[in-house]
Formats: structure tokens, sequence, C-alpha cells
């Protein structure tokens, strides 16, 4: 039986897309632990990324979170939890204008995300997935997703892709690792 992705219900159609995956040396269940408590900002290059993100919010007096960056504590920071398929997939998302300084996110619940139709915004859905991979072996991906409401928002977005894509997939290709180091750890 082979069941739909979360993301492709969540969003079929889209402008953009960014795909990375790795195998892990773990079982399924062990990764998806791993992926839901592990912190991503562990990674210095994370850490260096998301830092230059958030410059412009500290410039505009907004305060920047500090701390661990958990699953659970981007959702407490805006992303908004769109489904999930206990020990094999979750999908979160957010709404905003990310080619401003400050990205202009939204605080919207699961239903009003999926409602959401306002031209001058984007909507992004990003997911995880653990996949048996045989021999104990586990595939996990990640898959971000975005449709911008107009035309007017797809050229501002892109304009801002073809600048923070690579910078966006270093960062997705290092919370891989995190997790699957975090998977793979040994004792206490």
């Amino acid at each position: 039986m082979t069941t739909t992705a979360l993301i492709d219900e969540l969003m079929p159609r889209f402008d953009e897309v960014e795909r990375h995956a790795r195998l892990v040396q773990a079982a399924p269940a062990d990764v998806y632990a791993a992926l839901r408590r592990v912190d991503l900002r562990r990674s210095g290059i994370v850490r260096a990324l998301l830092f230059l993100r958030g410059v412009p919010a500290v410039l505009a007096r907004r305060d920047r979170p500090a701390g661990p960056l958990t699953l659970e504590t981007m959702r407490r920071r805006g992303f908004v939890l769109l489904g999930e398929r206990d020990g094999r997939e979750i999908a979160l998302g957010i709404v905003g204008r990310f080619w401003t300084a400050t990205g202009q996110r939204m605080t919207l619940d699961a239903d009003a995300f999926r409602a959401f139709e306002s031209p001058g915004y984007a909507k992004v859905v990003w997911d995880f997935r653990v996949i048996p991979a045989g021999d104990g072996a586990t595939r996990l991906s990640t898959e971000t997703r975005v449709l911008c409401l107009d035309a007017p928002s797809r050229k501002r977005f892109r304009l801002y892709w073809r600048v923070i894509r690579p910078f966006s997939g270093l960062i997705r290709i290092m919370m891989l690792r995190a997790v699957a180091r975090e998977a793979t750890r040994r004792g206490p």
C-alpha cells in the first residue's frame, strides 16, 4: 500500500522546491525520535546562517529567539504543524513575505494556513520523512515547497530565492546530518 506524502496532500502545486535526503544507519523509530529531539542549532554553520537571517529583525528591534532549535520550538516561533504520521512523517507550514528584511511571517493555525490565499504572500510547507531502507537503515528526507499567491510575489520570491537557496539548502543538509548524528549516538 502506497500512501501519499503529507506534502503532496498539503501543497500539490508549488512554484519552488528544495529536496534533500540522507541514509542513516539506524532504525526508523530511532531516526524519528532523534528528529523530534535534536537541537538543530548544534551545527555552527546552521547557527551562523540563522544569525545572518535574523540580523534584519535585530535591526528592526524585534527579539531574536535564543536557545535550542527543535521542531517544537519552531512551532512556538511561527511554524504551524500541518500534519503528522507518527513515526514516519511530519509537515510544518508558514506564511510570509520572505523576501522582505523581516520576513513578515504570519501566525496562523493549520486551518487558517490551508485557507490562506491573500495576494502578496508566499506559503511554505516543509516536511521530514522517515522511510525504512533495509538492513536496519533509514532514509531521512526533507522537502520544502513554496507557493507564491500572486505574480508580483512570485517575482519577488524568485529574486530572493536565487540568493538564499544555496544557504537554505545547506541549512537543510546540516539539519539532516544533525538528526543522523543524534540517531546513531550511543550512550548518554
